[in-house]
Parts: structure tokens; C-alpha cells; sequence
């Protein structure tokens, strides 16, 4: 039923929960899983020990500390599917609106499913679904999974 799975992660709780999903699909289905993260400087310095209500210009993380965090959550997620005996097919660390970056990468390797985390570390524009979730069930031209 899905032969590609694409996973948004941003190293939220969610996220994670996101990927166990995804990984169990993969084993049921026999399909390959894409790892997609979009590092945000504001959810970088939070995840970094960021006050919340504090100045964002004084806690904005450099550039390679935002890729670094990137890498991090990407090798993270790369080894709980390796130890599940699975494969991550393709690491890919966006660099636009992570709605974007995982739409783009479903419609590249031709994924059939996009799974994500109902609401991540990212802006609250949505009150009962994340607007990154939002925009991927407007956008994606593939199924779209949002797990709680």
C-alpha cells in the first residue's frame, strides 16, 4: 500500500511519535523511509535552553549551530530506524517553510505518504492542528498522516 514514506521531523516529542508510526507502516508495508528536517533559528534556541519570552535577537543560534542541531536530529531518527531494522533511504535538511521542504521531497521520490507530528516545535498559528501540518494536508498531492 505505500512503497515510500516521508517523515517530517523537527526533534519534537511528536515528531518522534511521527516516526514510531511511520516505521511501523514501513515494516508492515515493505516501504523505504525519507527523513525530512527543516532547522527553524527559533526552534533551535529553544531547543537549546532559549527563555521563552526572552529577546530573540539575543538567543538567535549561529548558522552552524542550526546545522549542527539539524544533523543531530536527523542522525537521531536515523538510528531508532536502523534499530528497527529498517533503512532510512534519503537524510534531507531542508532549507525553506518545512512544509514546503516535505512536500518537495514527497513529489521528488515519489512518496505515497507524508507522516508528521499534529503539532511540533514550530509557531502556533493553529489551534487544534500545527499550520505546518496544515499546509502539507493542502499541498501534498499524496496521502498525509498527522499523528497525536
Amino acid at each position: 500500500m505505500f512503497t515510500r514514506i516521508v517523515v517530517g521531523l523537527d526533534g519534537s516529542e511528536q515528531s518522534d511519535r511521527a516516526l514510531g508510526v511511520a516505521c511501523d507502516l514501513a515494516q508492515k508495508y515493505g516501504s523505504e523511509i525519507h527523513l525530512v528536517h527543516t532547522p527553524k533559528a527559533e526552534t533551535v534556541a529553544f531547543a537549546l535552553g532559549a527563555v521563552a519570552g526572552y529577546h530573540a535577537a539575543t538567543t538567535m543560534p549561529a548558522p552552524e549551530k542550526v546545522k549542527e542541531a539539524a544533523e543531530k536530529v536527523l542522525a537521531s531518527a536515523q538510528e531508532n530506524v536502523v534499530g528497527q531494522d529498517l533503512a532510512a533511504e534519503q537524510l534531507h535538511i531542508g532549507a525553506t517553510d518545512p512544509a514546503d521542504d516535505l512536500v518537495a521531497c514527497a513529489e521528488a521520490c515519489g512518496a505515497d505518504l507524508i507522516v508528521t507530528g499534529r503539532r511540533g516545535l514550530g509557531a502556533v498559528a493553529g489551534t487544534l492542528l500545527g499550520s505546518t501540518s496544515q499546509k502539507i494536508s493542502h499541498d501534498a498531492k499524496c496521502a498525509h498522516l498527522t499523528v497525536a
